[in-house]
C-alpha cells in the first residue's frame, strides 16, 4: 500500500494539470464568435453617431481579409468618441489578422474599394461609392 500511494498522488496531479489546460484552449468557433461580437460593437457604436453642421462624417476600414485589405468600411460621425471607435477597430483588425493566420482562413482576394465620399443625409452619414 505504501508504494501505491505516491503513484496515485502523481497520477492525480497529472490529470489535474491537463484538466486545467483544457479550460484555456480556444477554438476556431469561439474566436469567430468573439470577432463577430467585436464587429457588432463597432457597428453599434458607429450607428449611434449623427451628423449636422457641427459633426463631420468619416469612414474607417473594418476587418482583415486573409489576402489583405479590409472586408468593408464603417461610416460614422464625430458626434461619437472617435478615439474609442478607432481603438476598437484597430484591435478588431489585429485580432482578425491573427485569427486568419492561426486558422489558415481563405477568402476571395477582391479589393474592397473605400467610399469616394461620405455625405450627411437626414442626420445620418451615408457612404457614396
Amino acid at each position: 500500500m505504501k508504494k501505491l500511494l505516491p503513484f496515485l498522488f502523481i497520477t492525480c496531479l497529472f490529470f489535474m494539470a491537463f484538466q486545467c489546460e483544457d479550460d484555456n484552449i480556444s477554438t476556431q468557433e469561439s474566436e469567430q464568435k468573439a470577432l463577430n461580437a467585436s464587429k457588432k460593437a463597432i457597428e453599434d457604436l458607429a450607428a449611434t453617431s449623427i451628423c449636422n453642421d457641427t459633426y463631420e462624417c468619416h469612414f474607417i476600414a473594418l476587418g482583415s481579409k486573409p489576402c489583405g485589405g479590409p472586408w468593408g468600411y464603417v461610416v460614422y460621425s464625430t458626434s461619437i468618441d472617435t478615439e474609442k471607435l478607432e481603438k476598437m477597430v484597430e484591435t478588431h483588425n489585429k485580432k482578425e489578422t491573427d485569427y486568419n493566420k492561426k486558422w489558415g482562413v481563405a477568402s476571395d482576394c477582391m479589393f474592397v474599394m473605400p467610399p469616394t465620399s461620405v455625405n450627411c443625409e437626414n442626420n445620418n452619414c451615408i457612404a457614396v461609392y
